[in-house]
């Protein structure tokens, strides 16, 4: 049998290294054992169930699922999978149009078109489907090193930069990179801060739309990848709202500009992202009216 270290264990679930050594301690680890002061655990081992009452699991993520299994054309699940993919691949520089998103989900093909197309916009579309998806499976999952390289993975797999000797699909950037101008992490420092990122994020035990947003604002200034950050954190933001009973919502390319600045600005007036989010749960909140999603699907800012 294969095992690994406190360190790998707790890289691999998001939690401290003091929390999973108490694991260990404790015996709720099946297989682990000590050889002189060091834990060994079973590569497979996964965290033990807690002794608390599962949180009730949004009536919103209930149906995405259920739409999702079914593959239901016109309903939340389906117009949601077009509007996120389109606005983020969009924002990142995609040229495809909204219906030509629809017509890849919908059919599995382009389409005829007199306009050049290119390859790469094509195959991160029907891979952000893909990410999605993963989003609804796993939206219950705690944030872990190893979740956000999945996405990345589905990301940008097949994609000209995964042919790219350079390019790390589904691992942290080699190359240092910026973005908007400015800095960021350096390639040697990311693992250490992205670890430090999602052991104070996975500490707070409720978890706010101001948590999430200050995540999603430090994690695209480390930006951990060499592409694909962008599009990797707003499904990570989309997924912390489906666990933590808050209203998901897309930034879309009317926003785009008030989303660039609100992060820039976060930490100096928090206003202007909040408020910018706010403004995209309420466009995201009428769709939850139209296909009579229930109401209380979810907890906003504006609530408390």
């Amino acid at each position: 049998m294969e095992y690994i270290s406190v360190m790998q264990f707790a890289e691999k679930f998001g939690i401290s290294e003091r929390t999973a050594r108490n694991y260990c301690a404790s015996g709720k680890l099946e297989g682990a054992f000590l050889t002189g002061k060091t834990w060994n655990i079973p590569a497979d081992a996964v965290l033990p169930q807690r002794r608390t009452v599962r949180k009730k699991v949004s009536p919103l993520l209930t149906m995405l699922r259920e739409q999702k299994a079914s593959r239901l054309k016109g309903g939340i699940y389906h117009r949601t999978q077009i509007d996120l993919a389109y606005n983020s691949n969009h924002i990142e520089g995609s040229r495809l149009t909204h219906d030509q998103t629809r017509y890849i989900f919908d059919t599995n093909t382009i389409g005829i078109t007199d306009e050049i197309v290119n390859v790469d916009d094509i195959i991160e579309t029907v891979n952000h489907f893909r990410c999605f998806d993963y989003v609804i499976d796993h939206a219950e999952d705690p944030i872990s090193e190893n979740l956000i390289k999945q996405l990345h993975l589905l990301l940008k797999a097949g994609t000209s930069d995964s042919m790219k000797e350079w390019f790390v699909v589904g691992d942290y950037k080699r190359l240092p990179n910026e973005v908007g101008g400015m800095e960021t992490c350096s390639p040697l420092e990311v693992h250490r801060e992205m670890k430090n990122l999602i052991s104070n994020y996975n500490h707070c035990k409720r978890r706010t739309l101001d948590h999430i947003l200050d995540f999603h604002v430090r994690f695209e200034q480390i930006h951990p990848f060499q592409d694909g950050n962008g599009r990797v954190g707003r499904l990570i933001m989309f997924k912390e709202c489906l666990a933590n009973g808050i209203v998901p919502f897309i930034i879309t390319e009317e926003l785009k500009l008030f989303y660039y600045r609100g992060l820039h600005e976060w930490g100096h007036i928090n206003g202007f992202l909040t408020d910018t989010c706010l403004t995209a749960q309420d466009q995201y909140k009428s769709l939850l009216d139209y296909f009579k999603v229930a109401s209380k699907v979810a907890r906003s800012l504006r609530d408390h």
